[in-house]
Order: structure tokens, then sequence, then C-alpha cells
């Protein structure tokens, strides 16, 4: 299958391009700024499909609009009409085309061409109408404000909020690649005479704000956010792909004395706390136990045992780990517990906790095992 696409450079058709070649699909006819009206007029000859994304949204002068939106589409009409060719057309539009400024006039245009063109020679047109699009490879300072926030924010730049109370709808470009593919398969989601993508979340522009300056702040609380929300786990990986190159990494806080170290890594409200437990050789930690609080112990280095003893009895359960055979072990209440490194080389175990330790109420209770 032959497909064109237009703006292949652009936010939209790299990553499509990308996806596309990701699904097999590799006779793609790429036009962006760099390629001449000649390699759309041969490209227009025996393409069976076309993604037309290219567009103008921040010209240098008003004028441009009609020419990047309308005209060039209206050019692309003629083309396929002058060549015979009734492969379908997907356009992308703006939610924009329903407002009375350039921008949205242009907009309105290009739609108007192609739906009197696929009208006109019984060909399928697919016209989506994009609002407010996110996610990686968007440029700040001119494809979305998230773009314009996640830039600034990772770099330590201020960012200017008018009204924080303003709603906006969003659309992730994952999303928006996978309707654009289903709509190439035969699949697309149409709303009456245009088609959409039906995956969108509306937010403040102060909830954005506040949440990408969360993501920031996250280095040094350690807390994850909350990815069971669509929109902030679309959102922080947008976030991530604006960390500057020299700082995808953070260091973190080594709690050390004699015995090893202790490093706390992740923690959230509801899911707990991880941490990265170094023990040196002979040393024994723990010698405590909890009402509620429970854990899980992972060696991924060295050998030990980890001893158990129900509070008032004698018995002492053991359970030897060690690095070569990873195995969790439950820490259930009510147990003093200890763990040991038995062998010659530091071990290092990873721990979960199912509540982030609070000070306050440690719910920990020295007791030898």
């Amino acid at each position: 299958m032959k497909i064109l696409i237009t703006g292949s450079e652009g936010f939209v058709g790299k990553n499509l391009v990308i996806e596309l070649k990701n699904r097999g699909y590799q006779d793609l006819y790429l036009y962006d700024r760099e390629n001449s009206l000649k390699d759309l007029e041969k490209w227009t000859l025996d393409c069976d499909f076309i993604f037309h994304l290219a567009g103008v949204n921040r010209p240098e002068s008003e004028d441009e609009f009609m020419e990047g939106n309308a005209d060039l589409t209206s050019q692309i009409t003629r083309m396929l009409e002058k060549n015979n060719n009734k492969a379908p057309i997907m356009i992308s539009s703006s939610i924009q085309a329903e407002k009375d400024n350039s921008y949205g006039k242009s907009k309105k245009a290009g739609e108007d061409y192609i739906f009197e063109y696929g009208e006109r020679n019984n060909i399928p047109v697919y016209v989506y109408r994009f609002s407010n699009l996110y996610g990686k490879w968007s440029k700040p300072n001119y494809n979305t404000v998230i773009a314009t926030f996640c830039h600034n924010i990772a770099n330590s730049l201020p960012i200017q909020v008018n009204d924080p109370t303003v709603e906006i709808t969003f659309q992730y470009i994952d999303d928006v690649v996978n309707e654009l593919i289903n709509c190439l398969e035969g699949n697309g989601s149409k709303i009456g005479k245009y088609y959409d993508v039906t995956e969108k979340n509306t937010r403040t522009l102060g909830e954005v704000a506040q949440l990408i300056k969360g993501f920031k702040e996250s280095r040094k609380t350690l807390e994850v956010p909350d990815m069971r929300d669509s929109f902030t786990k679309k959102l922080y990986s947008t976030y991530l792909s604006f960390l500057p190159e020299d700082d995808f990494s953070y260091k973190l806080k080594m709690n050390q004395d004699d015995r090893g170290s202790f490093t706390e890594f992740l923690r959230s409200p509801d899911r707990g706390q991880v941490s990265i437990n170094v023990s040196k050789p002979g040393i024994t930690k723990g010698q405590h136990w909890h009402h509620s609080k429970n854990e899980k112990f992972l060696v991924v280095k060295g050998n030990g045992v980890i001893r158990f003893r129900k509070v008032g009895e004698d018995k002492v359960i053991e359970y030897p780990v060690n690095g070569e055979e990873l195995e969790v072990v439950d820490i259930p209440t009510g147990y003093t517990h200890s763990i040991v490194n038995t062998g010659g080389e530091e071990m290092v175990t990873v721990m979960w906790v199912n509540e982030p330790f609070d000070p306050d109420n440690a719910d920990t209770y020295y007791l030898e095992v």
C-alpha cells in the first residue's frame, strides 16, 4: 500500500510515520517543506491513501494561513483529479475552524475543498478537527501549551498562566496516531460529517501547570504520579520527553552507616514505598515487628537468611535467600523479623512497604528474633 503523508516532519507526521513503519507499512511517500510540488505531482499518480497533515499555525504573516492550510489542499485535490487517482484522503483540521479568525478560516476553507472534492468524485474523505494535541516531539511555543509548559518547567524557566480556570480539551499523540491508522484500515471514528479521536481529556490550565510542576518536584519527594489517571500518565510521559539531555538522572539520598546503607527509591500515597537496602557481610538488620505495616523483601545480590518469630512465641522460621534465585518474601504483621547477610559480599535487598514511612506513626517496635 502506497501512502502519501504531507507534513511528514511535523509533530503528527513524525509520530505517524514511525508508527506506520512499526506496523509494517513501508511504502511511504513523505512530503515536507524540503520537497517540491513536482514530488507531490509524482506521488499523487499512484498513492493509495493520503494523510494530509501539512499546515501552518505560526506564520510570519496572516496571508500564509490561507496559503499553507487551504491552497495546498486545493493543489493536492487538483493533482489527484488530473491523475484520475481515487485514493481516499484524510485531512488534519482544527477546532479553530469553527471560529472567525485567520487560522480558523484557512482550516475551514481546506475542509470545504476536501468535502467538495469527495462529493464531486465519489471518493471517501476523512476530516479530523484536532484539539490541543500533546506528546513527545511536540515543539514549545508552537504546537501546544503543554509542550511550552513541559519545556519551561523541565528547564527551570518560568511559565505564564493568565487564567488558571480556563478549561482545555487535550488529545494525546499516541491516541491520534492510533485513530489515524484505524482510519487507514477502514475503522475510523465518525461523528456526524467529521471524524474524531474519541480519547480526550479536559483539564483546567491551572491543573495542568500544577501537575507538571509536581513531576519536576517528584525527584525530590520521590512520589510517583497517579498513573491510574490516563491524562496524568500521558502527561508525565510527555514531560519526560522534554528533559534536558544532561538531566536524565538524579541522585538519591543514601543513609549510610557501618552496617551498609538504606536508600528510598520511590513512594506513593496509596502504593507504598520502595527502598534499596545494602548489608555488609555478617550484618543483621530488622529485629522489629509491625501491627499493620507489611513488607516484601527481594534479595537481588548476595546470600542471606530472613528469620521470623511470632510475637509472644518461641518458634523461629527461616527463609534462605540469594541473588541467584530471585524469591519474594512477605513480611507478615505480628512477626518480629530480621535479615542477615550470610555471604562474603554485600547483600542488596529491594524492599517494598505498603505505606510511606511516617515518623509520627512508625508502627515499628524493636524485638529481637
